[in-house]
């Protein structure tokens, strides 16, 4: 049997309404409403924020930077150019 049925609802709202009085309800009522307004607002923003910088494409104009060439020599053994600084 829950917290579901129309009458503890009923019980609920007489309760806050001798605790509070009628002037406070709706005033506290508003000031929710407006809070999470603003609150919306402000995640929309951050979400518009980090939009064009997760999804900016890399621009096809940016020369595209080369990786040095690794060199192929096993280990142990020297490349043509230690053997020349050697010798």
């Amino acid at each position: 049997m829950g917290f579901t049925s129309w009458w503890h609802w009923a019980i609920v709202a007489v309760v806050l309404l001798i605790l509070f009085g009628s002037k406070k309800l709706p005033d506290a009522a508003r000031g929710l409403g407006q809070s999470l307004r603003i609150f919306k607002s402000e995640v929309k923003e951050m979400q518009k924020d980090d939009k064009p910088a997760d999804t900016a494409p890399a621009s096809p104009d940016a020369p595209q930077r080369e990786l040095p060439s690794a060199d192929n020599t096993q280990p142990g053994t020297s490349s043509n150019a230690d053997a020349k600084k050697s010798a």
